[in-house]
């Protein structure tokens, strides 16, 4: 018998050595959900890794997180009902506290990498994504109000602006709004495929904004599908994204293998809320240790091709490591 695989296991120095797939936390990017207002941290039952935060708990957090080598941060703003409507209006306003933190960070924490969410949803009276019209989600009405927002949110400071909406080409429509307002430099790390999961539950949960009636399968994709993400991805690549998205990552990690190996963007992946909540509450009842499977899953995305990693697991892993 002259191949013996055990050889290479004998001792972590060796396993060390021979390893694969290597997570690192410049991989990471920390979600935040941030609300209007000062001194409030409330903790997301349905998640409780996450929390809701105003703009000086955030800056907190995210110095804290820095200390650990995290530098990417998605934020999601939880607006109230007030300042919600059919068209989004509040999206692009200049005083919505969305846009006035992030000039805040990137005041305080220049060399932060921030990351916007794109959608009409978190500001919509409707709860959906797209413009509503009599209970149908009109796609090109939709485009023009995401490429305003996105101009607003470029001015606001954001790195990249993650559009996360999946209305059909709304990557050309926030590329070429940018373009001619100057912003070149500003990035774009698309939703490129996301599905219609039962996997967000605690997300809505933290930003209220579950749809009012229907639901998104319009829009998201069927998780049936998988070289329906090819036609996505090669859209999103023409349109001018500067990554493509997979969302959620662990019951799609084929689908994240498919993209890394058919296009030469950056892969990026979403560990989306309700997968991080199975495994705390695995954890919870002792049916799996915790550490071990924070660092198996996040292992198990990057392994698929995953560039990029968003997961609210970011800061504990960073923390065991260091």
């Amino acid at each position: 018998m002259y191949q013996r695989p055990r050889r290479n296991r004998r001792s972590e120095a060796i396993r060390s050595a021979v390893r694969e797939t290597r997570l690192h936390p410049s991989n990471l990017v920390v979600p935040i959900f941030l609300v209007d207002g000062e001194g409030k941290k409330e903790q997301i039952k349905s998640l409780p890794v996450a929390y809701r935060m105003s703009r000086d708990i955030v800056l907190s957090e995210m110095e804290s997180c820095m200390a650990l080598g995290l530098d990417k941060f998605i934020i999601f703003p939880a607006v109230e009902e007030r300042h919600k409507d059919t068209t989004a209006t509040y999206s692009y306003m200049i005083d919505n506290f969305y846009l006035e933190s992030c000039r805040l960070f990137k005041e305080k924490l220049p060399e932060a990498c921030l990351i916007s969410d794109v959608a009409m949803d978190p500001y919509s009276s409707d709860g959906h994504d797209g413009y509503v019209d009599q209970g149908r989600i009109v796609n090109d009405v939709t485009l023009p109000i995401l490429a305003k927002m996105a101009v607003a949110q470029a001015q606001a400071g954001f790195d990249i602006l993650g559009p996360s909406d999946m209305m059909d080409g709304r990557v050309a429509a926030i590329r070429e709004a940018l373009d001619d307002a100057g912003y070149y430099e500003t990035g774009i790390m698309s939703y490129t495929a996301k599905y219609a999961s039962a996997y967000y539950g605690p997300f809505r949960d933290a930003l209220d904004s579950a749809p009012k009636s229907g639901d998104k399968k319009t829009y998201q994709m069927d998780p049936a599908n998988r070289f329906e993400a090819l036609i996505e991805g090669e859209l999103d690549t023409q349109e001018g994204a500067d990554f493509l998205m997979v969302k959620p990552a662990l019951n799609y990690l084929d689908v994240i293998a498919l993209m890394k190996e058919n296009f030469s963007l950056p892969v990026a992946a979403y560990h989306v809320s309700g997968e991080c909540a199975m495994l705390i509450a695995a954890a919870e009842r002792g049916w799996i240790d915790r550490e071990k499977g924070i660092h198996e899953t996040l292992t198990s995305i990057k392994r698929a091709g995953a560039d990029v990693i968003i997961t609210y697991f970011a800061r504990e892993w960073a923390s065991i490591k260091v």
